[in-house]
């Protein structure tokens, strides 16, 4: 009885770690189209624009454009990875990310991620893509004790998953005198 349980568990164990190990090469991005026809473009666009204006957390953000006609609104933010330096140090890398947004009278879609690293603080126009960055640590011969690679790619996700997470929350709060829907709808006849 003990042996198809503990067969059974390993493939269970085995089937589980399969998807992880699927994704560790799929690019750090978070995506998300978002139904909400209740609203329409120029109240969505509006208040994405406002998220990025006044509640935009991960500066400095550059490159910020906006585009009511088309419902599209663009910027550059700034976060910080942190990978491990050979004593177990953290060291501190920023990384640059793109977030848009396109409204549309259906709904949104939203996107974080075209994330590119600063390697070198003196230089701090030059970039490399997170993807080449994730290469050089596991070129790295530290990088089997250190885990670079794994590391600051699960920080970027989870940097991804915060910043759509604090937009979606705040799109999620459109207040009511935004919403072209307010009260019920007015009787049609007499009784």
């Amino acid at each position: 009885m003990k042996s198809p349980l503990l067969l059974l568990s390993l493939v269970l164990a085995l089937l589980a770690g399969t998807p992880a190990l699927a994704q560790s090469d799929a690019p750090v991005e978070y995506s998300e189209r978002v139904p909400a026809g209740s609203y329409g473009r120029s109240t969505l666009h509006a208040r994405t624009q406002e998220w990025v204006e006044r509640r935009f957390a991960y500066g400095p953000k550059t490159d910020f454009s906006t585009n009511p006609a088309a419902g599209t609104v663009r910027v550059l933010g700034t976060v910080k990875l942190k990978p491990v330096d050979n004593k177990g140090q953290e060291v501190e890398r920023t990384a640059r990310f793109e977030f848009t947004c396109q409204a549309t009278d259906e709904g949104y879609t939203y996107s974080v991620g075209a994330f590119r690293v600063i390697t070198d603080p003196q230089k701090l126009d030059t970039t490399v893509p997170l993807d080449d960055y994730l290469a050089q640590l596991r070129a790295e011969k530290n990088n089997d004790r250190t885990k670079n690679d794994r590391r600051v790619r699960a920080q970027a996700n989870s940097l991804a998953s915060e910043i759509a997470m604090s937009f979606r929350s705040y799109m999620n709060q459109i207040p009511a005198s935004e919403d072209g829907s307010v009260g019920l709808p007015a009787a049609t006849g007499s009784n």
